[in-house]
């Protein structure tokens, strides 16, 4: 199923907005990682309805991809 890019939009500004309050990061940098995860190309893609997950759901997913590539430096 494919949503409406507009709402698509909305959803990712509100997703990267947790994000960066939970990581710290600046919402400029929190952005750029967002745009390249893992979680943007399923949400992006339409992979499993992830664009239908709780936004809050989503933010702790890029949390967990943000925590492992801060580990593997």
């Amino acid at each position: 199923m494919e949503a409406n890019k507009t709402i698509l939009q909305m959803k990712y500004a509100r997703i990267v907005a947790i994000f960066a309050k939970e990581s710290g990061l600046s919402l400029e940098d929190a952005l750029a990682f967002f745009y390249d995860s893992d979680t943007y190309k399923l949400i992006s893609e339409g992979v499993a309805d992830m664009h239908c997950r709780s936004d809050e759901y989503l933010a702790d997913e890029l949390m967990l991809e943000y925590k492992e590539q801060v580990c593997s430096q």
